[in-house]
């Protein structure tokens, strides 16, 4: 189980859950599973997302595996500029 902890501005999509727990095993598997759990966040997920594991920024990388007991942060995507 990967406890989720969802940016601010993405809570009121997820009933307004700061935290959601699902079942993963990398970042695709979190994504899909929070997307059943909570459609709302669907149109965000797709434009695209970054996701810290343990503070390090992951943007473009789905198979990036989640280890056991990662603080794991769900966020509008990074961008550079």
């Amino acid at each position: 189980m990967v406890e989720v902890q969802l940016w601010a501005s993405l809570q009121s999509y997820a009933e307004g859950q700061k935290v959601v727990t699902v079942e993963a095993r990398n970042i695709r598997e979190m994504l899909a599973a929070l997307v059943a759990r909570h459609p709302g966040l669907k149109v965000f997920i797709d434009e695209g997302v970054s996701v810290a594991i343990n503070g390090e920024i992951y943007a473009d990388s789905l198979v990036e595996p989640i280890p056991e007991g990662a603080e794991v942060v769900l966020m509008q995507r990074l961008r550079g500029g």
